[in-house]
C-alpha cells in the first residue's frame, strides 16, 4: 500500500509539471489553441494508457486548458478517446511533429474526435511550436530570422525537452530508490518481529523450566 502511495504521489507531481507546461504553451501558441478549441468545446476526455512504465492518465480538454488526472472524472462514465502506447512512442510523437509517429499511436474512439486529438498532438510537437513562432514573427512585420537563429531556437527547444526528460528520469530513479528503501524496512521489520517472537518463546520456556525445577 505504501509503495503504491509513493508511485501515485510521484505521478501526480509529474502531471502537475506537464499540465503547467501545456497551459503555458496554450497561452503562447495560437495555433495550438486553435487545435485545442474543438476538443475543449466538446469537453473531450482522453484516456492515455502508457506502458513502460504502466500508468493510466486522463486528460480533460476545457476552456481552462488541459486538465490531467490519474482517475476518471466523477461525472464521466467512459473516455471519448483511448490511446494505448509505450511511453517513448508518446514522447516521440510530442517532440517530432511527425505524422508517422502520431499515426503509430493506437487510438480508439469516434473518428472525428480521434482526428482532432491527432491534430492537437502534432501541433504540440517541437516542429509545430517552431512553425507557430515563425508565423508569429512573420506576421508582426519583423525581419525574417536567419537560418542560424532558427537553428539556435530549435536547439534551445531540444535542450528544454531534454532537460524535462532528465527531470522525469530523476524522479523515476528517486521513486525506485524509495521503493527499495521501503522493501528493506519491511524486511527488517519482519526480521525484528520474528526475533521478538523467538525471544518471547525462549523466555516462556525458561520461566516454565524454572517453575518445574522448583
Amino acid at each position: 500500500m505504501k509503495r503504491s502511495t509513493l508511485s501515485h504521489s510521484l505521478l501526480n507531481i509529474i502531471l502537475v509539471f506537464i499540465e503547467s507546461a501545456m497551459t503555458l504553451l496554450l497561452r503562447l501558441d495560437p495555433e495550438l489553441r486553435k487545435a485545442a478549441y474543438p476538443l475543449a468545446k466538446q469537453n473531450t476526455l482522453v484516456c492515455l494508457r502508457l506502458y513502460l512504465p504502466h500508468v493510466e492518465v486522463f486528460a480533460t480538454f476545457s476552456y481552462k486548458g488541459v486538465l490531467l488526472d490519474t482517475s476518471m472524472p466523477t461525472d464521466r462514465s467512459e473516455p471519448d478517446v483511448v490511446i494505448n502506447a509505450y511511453s517513448m512512442q508518446v514522447i516521440n510523437a510530442l517532440t517530432t511533429h511527425d505524422i508517422e509517429s502520431t499515426e503509430k499511436l493506437q487510438m480508439r474512439g469516434e473518428v472525428v474526435q480521434v482526428q482532432l486529438v491527432k491534430q492537437f498532438i502534432m501541433q504540440m510537437g517541437l516542429g509545430g511550436i517552431i512553425q507557430g513562432l515563425i508565423k508569429k514573427i512573420k506576421g508582426s512585420g519583423k525581419t525574417k530570422p536567419s537560418d542560424a537563429e532558427k537553428q539556435e531556437k530549435t536547439d534551445n527547444y531540444k535542450a528544454r525537452i531534454a532537460e524535462q526528460q532528465t527531470q522525469i528520469n530523476t524522479l523515476t530513479i528517486k521513486n525506485r530508490e524509495l521503493e527499495t528503501t521501503l522493501k528493506e524496512l519491511q524486511s527488517k521489520q519482519k526480521l525484528l518481529m520474528i526475533s521478538a517472537v523467538v525471544a518471547v518463546v525462549i523466555a516462556l520456556i525458561a520461566i516454565i523450566a524454572f517453575f518445574i525445577s522448583q
